[in-house]
């Protein structure tokens, strides 16, 4: 199972960000500041997932770090996004929201947020 997909379904289940972004949410493609017409989603991996928590001699948990950047030339429509997002991660993985850079460049907002979270080895293979 790919956590990237999983996100990707998560997110676009959401009324808001669908509406906002769909057709605009990549994986690791960061777009030319230039190219940046409508609001963007870019979901990146920062670290392979890691096993975490053994039991057994087994590991039981998979912890994972990542970063999902919002895109768009107005602030609080990046904000509002990137919030979105956030409780998309919290609601449906239970992953946490860590510190992450704020940019403006060329008339476009960038807030990219870090999220680490773990799933138990059972529940990733049913996603």
């Amino acid at each position: 199972m790919d956590i990237l997909d999983e996100i990707y379904k998560a997110l676009i289940a959401d009324a808001y960000i669908k509406e906002q972004t769909f057709g605009r949410i990549k994986f690791y493609e960061y777009p030319e500041t230039g190219d940046v017409d409508n609001p963007y989603i870019v979901i990146d991996p920062i670290d392979t997932p890691t096993p975490s928590q053994y039991a057994d001699d087994q590991w039981i948990k998979l912890d994972f770090l990542l970063q999902i950047d919002s895109w768009s030339h107005d602030r609080k429509l990046t904000e509002s996004i990137a919030d979105k997002v956030r409780d998309v991660m919290w609601d449906t993985f239970g992953f946490a929201q860590r510190a992450g850079p704020k940019e403006y460049d060329q008339g476009v907002f960038r807030d990219a947020r870090r999220y680490r979270g773990s799933l138990y080895r059972e529940d990733f293979k049913k996603l």
